[in-house]
């Protein structure tokens, strides 16, 4: 896409985004929970980001998947690259912004390898259940917050202490969102926000930097009220709707139950598409840094939230962590229904 100089343009490319994806557009699942089915060591301070020093291969392969299960959006695997975090382990800070490019280009590439498999097929959804209907794809290059870098599970609490204020929030992601920007990405998700200063410190930098690319902020709740730091969710919705390059607001890694009371919350203080992917329901062990087993939902009953979701007025509906490809695949095929 061209640069947008306006939040009309910004609007525009949205709408007539959602508009060829039939009103609904989906976004991939879950990236860290997939890489290590493929086999990916994540015990790391970088986690999912390392598998761009490692393994990119398996980065291509896990957006292959999502794209095969009927994801019109995927989402880069820079949650959790940052500048300061490949500098921690001896990167310059050209290789370090390389390797932010890297996750840009490897999703690039799936889509274009993905075009390719759809222009030789010989019908929409192959024997194997894999899909491979020619559409729009958008790259969304991911943006974690400070407490992903942290890696000590703040993005859930968004407890940064007294000392990291807003200005130090925008230095800590300024050149990250620059360079992302920069990148061919065709918009980017600023991921699990936990409190309303992170998402004033987004706004602020798009507005400083006059970012031209489209932007989504979603943000992650505990309770189904307020975002999980306590600061209130409207507030914090409001933030992201006052910035011109905003494209969809909503909610991601937060279990499926709640996702329904913030759609309508949202829907009070926003008219720009709505985004939601939750994560599986199942809870997270920052102690011990692991899922605990058999607290989410099955993707049956996850999917079975997606129609109710749609219908209270979602226009982007996706999983977050420990969603798989056969929950986009079965999100798919509930959409296409309709």
């Amino acid at each position: 896409m061209g640069e947008t100089s306006s939040d009309t343009l910004s609007s525009a490319f949205m709408a007539e985004f959602l508009r060829k994806s039939g009103g609904i557009a989906i976004i991939d699942g879950g990236f860290a929970t997939e890489l290590e089915r493929h086999g990916a060591d994540l015990n790391d301070p970088l986690w999912s980001a390392k598998c761009l020093l490692t393994s990119p291969h398996l980065v291509h392969r896990v957006h292959m998947d999502y794209l095969e299960a009927g994801a019109d959006i995927i989402i880069t695997a820079s949650y959790q690259a940052t500048i300061q975090g490949f500098e921690s382990k001896g990167f310059s800070r050209n290789e370090s912004e390389s390797l932010l490019r890297k996750s840009v280009e490897i999703a690039c590439a799936a889509r274009d390898n993905y075009y390719v498999r759809c222009n030789t097929s010989t019908s929409d959804e192959a024997g194997d259940g894999k899909i491979f209907k020619k559409r729009q794809i958008l790259i969304a290059a991911s943006v974690g917050s400070y407490g992903a870098y942290l890696a000590d599970g703040s993005e859930y609490s968004g407890d940064y202490g007294d000392s990291i204020t807003l200005e130090v929030l925008k230095e800590f992601h300024r050149r990250r969102v620059q360079v992302l920007a920069e990148s061919g990405a065709d918009l980017i998700a600023f991921e699990t926000v936990p409190n309303k200063l992170e998402a004033k410190a987004y706004a602020e930098l798009l507005q400083e930097e006059n970012i031209r690319i489209p932007a989504w902020f979603s943000f992650n709740s505990k309770d189904g009220i307020h975002v999980v730091s306590g600061d209130s969710y409207s507030e914090c919705v409001l933030i992201a709707e006052s910035c011109r390059n905003t494209v969809a607001v909503g909610i991601n890694c937060t279990p499926p139950r709640f996702i329904h009371g913030l759609i309508s919350s949202i829907k009070k203080v926003t008219t720009k598409p709505i985004v939601i992917y939750p994560n599986s329901g199942e809870s997270y062990d920052a102690d011990l840094k692991e899922w605990v087993q058999n607290t989410g939902v099955s993707d049956e009953d996850f999917v079975s939230y997606v129609t109710k979701w749609c219908e209270t007025g979602a226009s982007l509906v996706g999983g977050c962590c420990r969603t798989t490809p056969n929950t986009i695949r079965a999100i798919y095929r509930t959409l296409s229904k309709r």
